[in-house]
């Protein structure tokens, strides 16, 4: 097979994948081996790759490709979410511009569109995976509205509600009046937003004078039901007991006392609007308050305000604002920055709602999931992440499961023509159910809200294996539980602790042991990348930029556990280069003509690189172990780039137009072959396609990289290793003398060594002569005049350069140096001496300005012993 000068990823990634697939090798059934499981975190059937998907299942995929390359059945099963609100708002979009009102349509004829939609985009994104080179088993790809999954979630909720931990009552939501329905906590973006404080004047409901209070939402006073002050702010204490009049409506509301009103915060008082904010209502609860909400669902005025019906809650605003100042009711305006939460699927304000909806009680299935994670049964990576996932657990609230949508599994209750309900799997079982109750069934209808889409993902390592429709089945009980699951830490209470939750509920055990949470992909300026930023690269553009490998390496080298990682485009330009410094190593090796008559005159190397390979072998063992994935790609660049290329081949290779002994060749090919299994988690598609090359030998169809098996850590002789550093030390030194004296590379030159350490230099001799380029090398007993010196551990080595460079030029180029480090010195000891500058810097400032002097000395010292030589 004829290899190419440069590395054609375009010509290799499509060909492999293809194979791959048609030899089954993701696939995964139940056998004798030790299962290692991972389940996608399904990705929205809306989206495509973004960079935060690239980071997530680069890692997944590493996981389980490093995995099948252990022997074990590797399992990776992906799937998409149904998204509710976000689909939703895709089909209303479609419909729209095919001048269709989703107003206009039934519930069943919707949803006929919502299915067209999601068949012809849904699966985008899994496509685009596999450009990545995905290797999971799409033969058990999953959907979380198939049937089989959507069933599972209406078991949950009758399961749970029959358990008494789901309700059904009024509470505050947020509520979207676009999309107009409820969103979870973690669907709802705060940003910060220039707004206006309106300062209010509250006239007194008896006698002369007013209160001043502060909002950034004078468009809500018509709901007002109080006036709340602390009971200890003296400028008020005359108000105590009394009522003050709302604005343009002139209705009375109570002024109340309530140390929750902070004194030095505005003006000392706080309308409470129990209808529209959170702590207004818990206030209001406190204190007996009603409740007027005078917001339609979709944001408009309501007849409880009395005034502007049907205006649009931000026209209402301004318009208030006039009407406002023009009854003398507005002291002033003043421009003010505040955190608004924003609905992550259609931008829309969200705003506090109390509404109708379904509950769950969390509290009970809190404690467990709390306790698996406290007492190590599940891992969090990092484990900083412990505390914020206790802190979660311990103040949980109950979940808002119900949403006004079309889209998604609909709640299994079902109600008669009195309003009375029952919760039932069926129409039929809600019949019968409220006939045992006694009660009529006549006029029966479903509820027409959907779960919450977490509903349905909470139990996503179960269902994905049927292990609610079937328990006892195969795969639940050989896959179950999953061994790693990478996600983001934004998720870990909303999507991770629910299925540590549903794990313990419904299997009595934990989903998963370890959860790797990634960081937020930023640009380099540290800002989180989006589309509205325009500062998000396509990560398609990417890969058919840089190849799949390239953009792999490059995002692995820039992502920390846990920690943010601040993306640049020049880590997959890094990821590319580095592809192409492997193609290029294995041209050369391909390339080298092979003697079988030449004895073996590289035993030293080839053990040093033996040494080498397995010392960073256990060392990248170690990394996989604590999940640093971006040091373990860091020491795996470092063995290829550095041991391997620049030193290991450099010592082997023959002279130029000469062969190479067959005892070195063999060896050196059986480097590369497990250097090749080293990299392939990280870069599967070069690594496969030069696995296939000749040079190994013809192979069969099955015998692929993707499982072949990882190399095992062996025996490391450490003393070894040691020399060798100590010689590629020297042999760096020497490179550097040239390069500071403008020796050209070809000139060979002498080295004598004063040696005060142990002997180490024999077996190293052809290597420290071939890489220095050295004609003689000598052991001396004194120092050599006349020649540069410098020191590698205990030992001193002197290249004489009387016949080599200017004397007197490179006396005169001594001297400036020593003359620069001199003022150098001078100026850090000034700083040092200074007692002001002592006493208020950092320490580490400190430390760096004597390191600054520790260096300085010391390559003065060296300076001045070379001018010595020069001089004699």
């Amino acid at each position: 097979m004829s290899i190419s000068k440069t590395y054609q990823f375009n010509e290799v990634e499509d060909k492999w994948y293809s194979y791959w697939l048609q030899h089954q090798f993701f696939k995964s059934v139940p056998d004798e081996r030790e299962p290692y499981t991972i389940v996608i975190p399904p990705p929205n059937v809306t989206g495509v790759l973004h960079m935060g998907h690239m980071l997530n299942n680069t890692i997944q995929d590493v996981l389980i490709r490093r995995a099948r390359m252990k022997g074990k059945n590797a399992c990776w099963v992906p799937g998409t979410d149904h998204a509710s609100i976000a689909t939703e708002a895709k089909v209303v979009a479609m419909l729209k511009e095919r001048g269709i009102s989703k107003h206009d349509l039934t519930r069943d004829e919707f949803l006929k569109y919502a299915w067209e939609w999601k068949d012809k985009y849904g699966g985008i994104i899994l496509e685009q995976l596999k450009k990545l080179g995905a290797s999971c088993d799409w033969d058990r790809t999953r959907f979380t509205m198939e049937p089989e999954l959507s069933e599972a979630v209406i078991d949950t909720f009758v399961h749970l509600y029959k358990k008494g931990l789901i309700y059904r009552g009024i509470r505050m939501v947020n509520w979207d009046p676009k999309g107009l329905t409820a969103v979870s906590d973690e669907e709802v973006i705060r940003k910060e937003v220039q707004q206006k404080l309106y300062y209010i004047k509250y006239q007194f409901a008896e006698g002369d004078g007013y209160l001043t209070i502060a909002t950034t939402r004078p468009e809500t006073i018509m709901a007002d039901c109080a006036v709340c002050i602390n009971p200890n702010d003296e400028r008020y204490t005359h108000l105590h007991g009394k009522k003050v009049l709302v604005p343009l409506i002139n209705r009375e509301i109570p002024v109340i006392l309530d140390e929750y009103v902070t004194m030095d915060f505005g003006t000392g008082c706080l309308k409470v609007t129990p209808a529209h904010d959170l702590n207004d209502y818990e206030l209001g609860q406190k204190h007996n308050l009603p409740v007027i909400d005078i917001l339609n669902d979709d944001g408009s005025l309501n007849d409880k305000a009395e005034i502007l019906i049907g205006e649009d809650r931000f026209a209402a605003r301004k318009k208030i604002a006039v009407l406002l100042q023009e009854a003398d009711a507005l002291e002033k305006v003043e421009e003010y920055k505040s955190q608004i939460g924003f609905s992550e699927r259609t931008d829309a304000a969200i705003e506090p709602k109390l509404s109708m909806q379904w509950f769950c009680k969390m509290q009970e299935m809190a404690k467990p999931a709390l306790d698996y994670v406290l007492e190590g049964d599940i891992k969090l990576i990092p484990d900083k992440f412990i505390n914020t996932y206790r802190h979660w657990m311990e103040n949980v609230k109950d979940w808002n499961i119900s949403r006004q949508l079309w889209w998604g599994q609909r709640i299994p209750a079902w109600y008669n023509d009195k309003g009375q309900w029952v919760v039932a799997k069926t129409e039929s079982e809600a019949q019968a159910a409220f006939e045992a109750q006694g009660q009529s069934a006549s006029g029966l209808r479903q509820d027409e809200d959907v779960l919450d889409t977490w509903f349905s993902s909470w139990l996503w390592p179960i269902s994905v294996f049927d292990g609610f429709k079937d328990p006892e089945n195969a795969d639940i009980n050989y896959y179950y539980p999953t061994n790693d699951l990478v996600t983001a830490p934004e998720i870990l209470f909303f999507w991770v602790a629910r299925m540590i939750m549903a794990g313990h509920e419904f299997r009595g055990q934990v989903p998963f042991k370890n959860v790797y949470l990634t960081g937020i992909v930023r640009d380099k300026l540290g800002r989180k990348m989006s589309k509205s930023l325009g500062n998000s690269p396509d990560p398609i553009d990417l890969i058919g930029k840089y190849g799949a490998d390239g953009v792999r390496v490059g995002m692995l080298l820039c992502s920390p556990a846990g920690n943010d990682l601040m993306f640049d485009e020049s880590y997959c330009e890094q990821g590319r280069n580095f592809a192409n410094k492997v193609w290029n190593a294995f041209r050369l090796v391909k390339g080298w003509e092979v003697s079988v008559s030449l004895e073996n005159a590289n035993a030293t190397a080839i053990s040093w690189f033996k040494g080498r390979f397995n010392q960073a072998l256990a060392e990248i063992e170690d990394l996989f172990a604590q999940y640093r994935l971006s040091e373990a790609v860091m020491a795996v660049y470092k063995l290829v780039w550095d041991d391997f290329c620049a030193w290991y081949l450099e010592m082997v290779k023959p002279p130029y137009q000469q062969p190479i002994d067959k005892a070195t060749y063999e060896v050196t090919i059986s480097y590369f072959e497990d250097i090749l299994k080293l990299l392939h988690p990280f870069m599967p598609f070069i690594t496969e396609e030069l696995w296939h090359d000749e040079l190994f030998g013809e192979r069969d169809a099955l015998d692929c990289c993707i499982v072949a098996q990882l190399p095992v850590v062996a025996e490391v002789n450490t003393v070894l290793l040691n020399q060798c550093e100590n010689i590629k030390q020297v042999i760096t030194e020497v490179r550097n003398t040239r390069n500071s004296k403008q020796i050209s590379p070809k000139e060979s030159l002498e080295l004598l060594i004063k040696q005060n350490s142990s002997d180490q230099y024999e077996a190293f001799l052809p290597i420290l002569s071939k890489l220095g380029n050295l004609s003689h090398i000598k052991f001396v007993d004194d120092k050599v005049l006349g020649a540069a010196n410098f020191m590698v551990s205990t030992d001193e080595f002197f290249i004489p350069l009387s016949s080599n460079i200017d004397v007197d030029a490179e006396r005169l180029r001594l001297q400036k140096d020593k003359e620069y480090l001199l003022g150098f010195l001078q100026a850090v000891d000034k700083k040092l001496s200074n007692e002001k500058f002592v006493n208020n810097a950092k320490p580490e400032v400190i430390a760096n300005e004597r390191k600054k002097k520790a260096d300085a000395e010391a390559k003065l010292k060296i300076t001045e012993d070379n001018l010595e030589l020069l001089a004699n």
